[in-house]
């Protein structure tokens, strides 16, 4: 049940916030095999000077930051797919490779209250972490 904000300096389309949401939850499912329904993300516009981005840049108001936070247990191997079908899955959208930045941030389960106040380790998720 990862919990997954998107920052972005450019104001989208309601369609297009859609699609970008859709573009990581994707790769979501595909990389940490979640279920589908496991859906808890965050788009967040800034105004352009409110989000520094690095002078190399060709289109710096397309800059894109995936935050991730997760219960530990992916593997490296998961958090590579992750970082390469975010990836892909943007650029269908127009937003360069080399303009996104992913962090994924590992929680421990017992740091993580879900389903009416539960440590996320003493319930049944329904999936595995260990991917």
């Amino acid at each position: 049940m990862p919990s997954t904000t998107i920052d972005v300096r450019k104001r989208w389309t309601d369609a297009e916030e859609i699609a970008i949401i859709d573009a990581v939850h994707a790769a979501l499912v595909a990389a940490f095999r979640i279920p589908e329904v496991d859906k808890h993300i965050r788009l967040v516009e800034h105004a352009p000077h409110r989000l520094a981005h690095p002078p190399n840049l060709e289109q710096p108001e397309l800059m894109t930051l995936v935050t991730v936070d997760a219960f530990s247990g992916r593997s490296v191997e998961a958090k590579r797919a992750l970082y390469r079908a975010i990836v892909e899955n943007l650029e269908t959208l127009g937003i360069p490779a080399d303009h996104v930045s992913i962090t994924v941030r590992d929680v421990p389960q017992e740091n993580w209250g879900i389903r009416g106040g539960q440590a996320a380790c003493d319930v049944d998720l329904g999936f595995s972490v260990k991917v």
